[in-house]
């Protein structure tokens, strides 16, 4: 048998049971875990970065209700908040208080799940970074494809965000940054194929993933590299043993991959399994050899996915990049029902979900403090949308504009960015049950971080092509 035809059998048993898309959606899955240096090869020596920094996108699914994150707290303010909000309501009594250094008259505090508790699992909260000017707030952030006021989005003067409380589609704009037309890249790609010429000669992509594929990190040259919260992924069935049975298949199919082929389609399934197996060998070498944070991290799944994130940040030395841009999310926040206990509305889930946050998060910049990175990282998150500020019982639904978290030792942190909407049902900023209208953009909260990781101000447009539409130097919005 001819070694064509030994691989083109090789390659159809791997590929039999699916369908021309699961066999795209294989190769997808595989150039993720093959991303080996993914640049359009024209690097410019010159740009060569003398710092490192990294840009970690944590993406809440489901839709955050974050009128519970940040509370009205001055007597006038919280009473309407109570009335307005009825059983999803916090007792002032539990809530943070917090002294923001601007204010606009209204005081403000914290969920109580952002405590600064002291035990050893939970190494203290977001609080405790607000207070130490490390934990910032964007209010009221969210899709726009222009500025909207409530007249406009009345009259639909403006064109607005596309299916605009639909989950699917909102993760895409947010994700995108496009939020009036379907777009093929995510804006972490567009600024991974801007800033890839600051990593010379590295070993694997510089945009990595510990939840899967995602339109966040998709670029046009730059390639998602996913990994797991054990490390590097490796192909199912594969062993370095030179004599167990995944050893002699393992060494099969490599020499089977190695092997000249004339048929395009085969030539690149090879090429991507090579690489998918020559990254995971490298990086876990790499991270085998990382030493143990002093650090105590969650065991949750978000605790362990930033645990990763912070190992693969040490790694950067040993990997050649200058810049990362990563990507992690947790589930659960579609909470139309039981948000908060019946007894306590400062338990139940989403208390529970906004715990997991905040130590995680916490431990996350501790574990970057004791790198000596915590100025060169920046986390920030995401979600669907906000939730609407009245209730359907114990629950909320979907909303707009919401608040966002940004922690980093680069942050100007104790203070909050961006404008609080008017918190009163079908007021100036309500479109209805108190969907708040943003008052900030999307591509204004992906501007300012953008520029803070490297893109120039010449190239903004590039990453984020409505950015002409909105004014991104607002001092209000210099969180970075």
């Amino acid at each position: 048998m001819s070694t064509d035809l030994t691989r083109r059998h090789f390659l159809g048993s791997c590929c039999a049971a699916v369908t021309a898309t699961g066999l795209l959606s294989t190769l997808a899955q595989l150039r993720m875990i093959g991303a080996v240096t993914s640049s359009d090869g024209s690097r410019n020596p010159q740009a060569a970065a003398t710092d490192y920094k990294a840009l970690v996108c944590l993406f809440l699914s489901g839709g955050n209700d974050a009128n519970n994150i940040l509370i009205p707290y001055d007597n006038t303010s919280y009473s309407a908040y109570q009335s307005a909000r009825g059983a999803l309501a916090l007792a002032r009594d539990k809530v943070l208080p917090i002294t923001p250094r601007t204010t606009d008259g209204r005081s403000w505090a914290l969920h109580p799940s952002f405590a600064a508790d002291q035990t050893a699992a939970a190494n203290g909260g977001l609080k405790a970074l607000f207070d130490s000017g490390k934990f910032a707030l964007l209010t009221n952030v969210g899709t726009l494809a222009y500025p909207t006021t409530k007249a406009q989005y009345t009259a639909r003067s403006v064109p607005l965000p596309i299916q605009l409380f639909s989950h699917n589609d909102q993760q895409v704009e947010w994700q995108s940054s496009i939020a009036d037309k379907a777009f093929l890249t995510g804006w972490g790609g567009r600024v991974a194929d801007l800033t890839n010429a600051f990593n010379q000669n590295n070993s694997i992509s510089m945009a990595i993933s510990l939840a899967g594929q995602n339109s966040f990190q998709v670029g046009r040259t730059v390639a998602q590299y996913s990994v797991s919260t054990s490390g590097a992924i490796s192909l199912s069935g594969s062993s370095t043993s030179a004599t167990s049975a995944a050893g002699v298949r393992t060494t099969a199919m490599n020499d089977l991959l190695k092997a000249p082929n004339d048929h395009l389609f085969e030539t690149a399934f090879a090429g991507i399994t090579s690489n998918a197996i020559a990254d995971s060998a490298l990086l876990s070498g790499v991270l085998s050899g990382n030493a143990p944070f002093a650090t105590a991290f969650p065991t949750t799944s978000l605790g362990q996915q930033l645990r990763v994130i912070a190992r693969l940040i040490a790694a950067a030395p040993q990997l050649n990049l200058k810049r990362q841009i990563f990507f992690a999310r947790v589930g659960g926040w579609d909470l139309h029902d039981d948000q908060v206990a019946a007894t306590d509305t400062s338990t139940g889930a989403h208390a529970n979900l906004l715990a997991d946050v905040s130590r995680s998060l916490k431990a996350f910049y501790d574990a970057t403090a004791e790198l000596g990175v915590a100025d060169q990282v920046t986390a920030f998150t995401a979600s669907d949308f906000g939730r609407t500020y009245n209730t359907n019982g114990r629950g909320s639904d979907h909303g707009w504009g919401s608040h966002h978290l940004i922690v980093g030792g680069a942050v100007r942190g104790g203070d909050l960015y961006g404008r609080m909407p008017d918190l009163t049902i079908n007021g100036p900023d309500d479109t209805g049950r108190g969907r708040w209208i943003p008052t900030t953009a999307v591509d204004e909260y992906s501007a300012r971080l953008a520029l803070w990781f490297g893109v120039s101000p010449t190239d903004l447009a590039v990453a984020l092509p409505n950015i002409g539409r909105f004014n991104h130097t607002r001092p209000e919005l210099a969180f970075l």
